[in-house]
C-alpha cells in the first residue's frame, strides 16, 4: 500500500535506518551529475518532506530531523513542510554539522549517499564532527529507495543528436582539445559526471531532465582522443550511434563503477564540483590515482563559438516576439481580474510555442503577481496561484529551450485597473534606478583579468543609494541548447560562498543581467537580459578591453520609468536599446503585435 503521508514517510525511513544500523541519514536535493535540475526519480527531499524548492536538504535521525534552506526559502519551506516533523534551520547561519553535535551522542552513524554528495562535502562534514566521535557512513543504496514503494523510474527517453550547424564544433575536435589539456596536465583520463558536459563534449541532447535537455550518462575521455560513454542502450539510436563513431565506445550505464576500476595505474582527473565522492572513492579502490581538476569542457563550454552565438541571436529574436505578444496580452487581459498567475504562464508558453522550435521552457516561468513578485524564486502552483490584481506589479521570468539556442528574460509590468490607474512614486523610484543599474552593466567597458564580482557593484549603485539591495547575484552564465543556469562565470558580490564570482570573464561568454528590487509583501521589480562578452574596439587602448552586447530584446515598461532619474546618456540607451527592439520585432509580427510593440518602442 502507498504511504499517504509524509509523517509515514518519515517513519519508514527510520525502520530502513535501524535495519541498516544507522543513526541518521542526509537528504539532498541532487542526482549522481551534482545536477541544478534532477529527474523526477531523484527527487527524494521532495517526497520526504513535501518541500518544492530548488535547493536545500534534510537531515533526519531517529530522534529528530531538520530541513535547511537558504532565504530564498523562507516563506515556501514552512508552507509546504510540517513544522511537527523537520525543524526549519537557516543556512548559512545554521550548519549541518553543527546540528549534528547538538541532536546525536557520541557513537553515532550518520549514513550518506556518496552517488549525491561530493569528496569536499564528506570532508567538510567529517572534519566538523569527528571530534564529536560521529561517523559518516557511505550506504551502499539510497535508503529512502528502499521504501519509496511507487519511486518513478529514470527517463527512457532517446537521445538526440546536437547537429555540427548549431554546435559549432564537431566532437573530434572537441575531444582532441581535452587530450591536449590531459597531456599538459600529465594525466591519461578525465571523468566527465556533469551531464551537460557530457551532451556539449559529444554534441548530443537529451531529454531526461525537465527544461535541460540532456541524457543521463557519464563520459571517461583518453589521452588519444577516445572516449568511453557509458548511457542507457536503449537512449542510443542509429543516428546517434553513427554520429559518435568509432572513437567513442558506448557502454551500459551500469558498468561506469566498474569501469573505473579499469583505470587501475592512470592518472585520472575528476572534477571537484560535479565529480560526486563514489567516483573518488571506486577510483582509489581500483588503484588509480586521481587529481581534482575542474573539468576542461566547462570553460570551453562557456565561451561560445560564432555558430552558438549567431543561434543564441537567432533563438532570442524568435522568443522576444513571443514574450512581446504575450505582454500585449497581458497588458490588456489582466485588468479584468481574471488572469490568474498559471493562467498567464500557461499563455506565455503557447506564444512560444506558436512561433516555432520550442523544445521546453529553460525553466519553471516565474509567473508573480503583487507580492509574489517580492520572492524573486517565487514558483506558482495550484496552492498559491492568485488572480492577477488590477492596479500592480506583475513580474514574468522565463525562457525556452530552443536547439539554437537557451533564453532568459524578465520583465516587470504594471496591471493597470479598467478605470485607468498610475503605478506609485514608490515603484516608478525603484523601476528607474534597477533600469540605471541594468544600463551601468550593459554599457561597462572593463580589462581582459576582469571578473564577475569586480562589476556587481555597477548595477546595485543607484539602488545602494536610496538604502535598498537586492539578495541575488547580477548575472549567471547561460548555455547554448544546454542549461540555463552556467558556470563558471557569475556576476555576484564578491566572497560570501558566490561561486563564480572570480571566475574571468572572457569573450564569448553569455551572461544575463538582472538587477532587482524586492519590497515584502508588495511587489518586486527585476529586469533580466541577456549580454554576450564581446572585445572592445578603442582607438588607442592599452591592452585587450571587454563589453556586453545585448542579446534580448523586449520592450521595456514606459509606464514604470521615471524619466526625470534618468541621465541623457541612461534616455539615449533606452531609446537606441527600443529602436532595436522595433528593428529586430515588427519583421515577425502583424496587425495589433506590431501596431504595440511600435508604440512600446517610441523614443522616451
Amino acid at each position: 500500500m502507498l504511504m499517504q503521508t509524509h509523517e509515514a514517510r518519515l517513519a519508514a525511513l527510520r525502520e530502513e535506518l535501524k535495519r541498516r544500523d544507522l543513526t541518521g541519514f542526509v537528504v539532498p536535493i541532487s542526482d549522481e551529475h551534482m545536477s541544478e535540475y534532477v529527474g523526477d526519480y531523484a527527487q527524494r527531499l521532495a517526497w520526504l518532506t513535501g518541500f518544492g524548492g530548488s535547493a536545500g536538504f534534510a537531515a533526519v535521525t531517529l530522534d529528530h530531523a531538520a530541513i535547511f534552506v537558504d532565504g530564498r526559502y523562507t516563506v515556501q519551506v514552512r508552507d509546504q513542510v510540517d513544522e511537527d516533523l523537520f525543524d526549519y534551520r537557516s543556512v548559512p547561519g545554521d550548519s549541518l554539522g553543527d546540528w549534528l553535535k547538538e541532536v546525536c551522542q557520541d557513537g553515532a552513524r550518520i549514513g550518506y549517499d556518496p552517488w549525491l554528495h561530493t569528496w569536499n562535502w564528506v570532508e567538510k562534514l567529517e572534519n566538523a564532527v569527528e571530534a564529536s566521535g560521529i561517523a559518516l557512513v557511505p550506504t551502499d543504496g539510497n535508503p529512502i529507495d528502499a521504501v519509496w514503494s511507487d519511486r518513478p523510474s529514470p527517463s527512457p527517453a532517446e537521445a538526440i543528436v546536437q547537429p555540427d550547424d548549431h554546435a559549432g564544433i564537431s566532437s573530434a575536435k572537441k575531444r582532441a582539445d581535452v587530450a591536449d589539456w590531459l597531456a599538459d596536465e600529465g594525466l591519461d583520463a578525465v571523468v566527465v559526471p556533469a551531464l551537460d558536459s557530457v551532451a556539449w563534449l559529444l554534441n548530443i541532447r537529451g531529454c531526461d531532465v525537465s527544461h535541460t535537455p540532456v541524457a543521463h550518462s557519464y563520459v571517461i575521455a583518453h589521452g588519444d582522443g577516445s572516449a568511453e560513454l557509458f548511457i542507457a542502450p536503449g537512449k542510443v539510436t542509429p543516428e546517434v550511434a553513427q554520429h559518435l563513431g568509432n572513437a567513442v565506445s558506448v557502454r551500459p550505464r551500469d558498468e561506469f563503477e566498474a569501469a573505473l576500476g579499469e583505470l587501475a595505474g592512470k592518472i585520472v582527473s575528476v572534477d571537484p564540483d560535479f565529480g560526486v565522492a563514489a567516483i573518488a572513492q571506486g577510483l582509489r579502490v581500483g588503484g588509480a590515482t586521481f587529481r581534482f581538476r575542474q573539468d576542461p569542457t566547462i570553460l570551453a563550454k562557456a565561451i561560445k563559438n560564432e555558430a552558438e552565438i549567431q543561434g543564441h541571436r537567432d533563438a532570442q529574436a524568435r522568443d522576444g516576439a513571443a514574450v512581446s505578444r504575450f505582454l500585449r496580452w497581458i497588458e490588456e487581459n489582466a485588468p479584468s481580474g481574471e488572469i490568474d498567475e498559471l493562467a498567464a504562464a500557461t499563455k506565455l508558453e503557447g506564444f512560444r510555442r506558436e512561433h516555432g522550435d520550442l523544445r521546453d521552457t529553460s525553466f519553471d516561468t516565474i509567473s508573480a503577481a503583487a507580492g509574489h513578485a517580492a520572492l524573486p524564486h517565487y514558483k506558482v502552483d495550484e496552492d498559491s496561484n492568485i488572480p492577477i490584481p488590477a492596479g500592480s506589479i506583475y513580474l514574468v521570468d522565463s525562457g525556452g529551450q530552443y536547439p539554437a539556442g537557451t533564453t532568459d528574460i524578465t520583465r516587470t509590468v504594471w496591471i493597470d485597473t479598467p478605470g485607468g490607474s498610475d503605478p506609485t512614486t514608490e515603484m516608478k523610484d525603484r523601476f528607474t534606478r534597477v533600469l540605471k543599474g541594468h544600463i551601468q552593466i550593459d554599457r561597462a567597458v572593463f580589462p581582459q583579468g576582469t571578473c564577475g564580482g569586480q562589476i556587481d557593484a555597477l548595477a546595485r549603485q543607484y539602488l545602494w543609494e536610496a538604502g535598498v539591495d537586492y539578495a541575488h547575484g547580477t548575472g549567471h552564465g547561460v548555455g547554448s541548447f544546454l542549461g540555463v543556469h552556467e558556470g563558471p562565470q557569475r556576476i555576484a558580490k564578491p566572497g560570501g560562498g558566490q561561486a563564480g564570482t572570480a571566475q574571468e570573464l572572457h569573450a564569448g561568454m553569455i551572461c544575463s543581467n538582472e538587477p532587482g528590487y524586492y519590497k515584502p509583501g508588495e511587489f518586486g521589480i527585476r529586469i533580466e537580459n541577456l549580454v554576450l562578452i564581446a572585445q572592445k574596439d578603442i582607438e588607442g587602448a592599452e591592452g585587450t578591453y571587454l563589453g556586453f552586447e545585448t542579446l534580448t530584446f523586449v520592450p521595456l515598461d514606459r509606464r514604470l520609468i521615471d524619466k526625470s532619474l534618468l541621465t541623457q546618456t541612461e534616455i539615449e540607451w533606452v531609446d537606441a536599446y527600443h529602436r532595436q527592439v522595433r528593428e529586430i520585432l515588427a519583421p515577425q509580427l502583424d496587425g495589433e503585435d506590431r501596431a504595440w510593440v511600435e508604440r512600446e518602442t517610441k523614443p522616451l
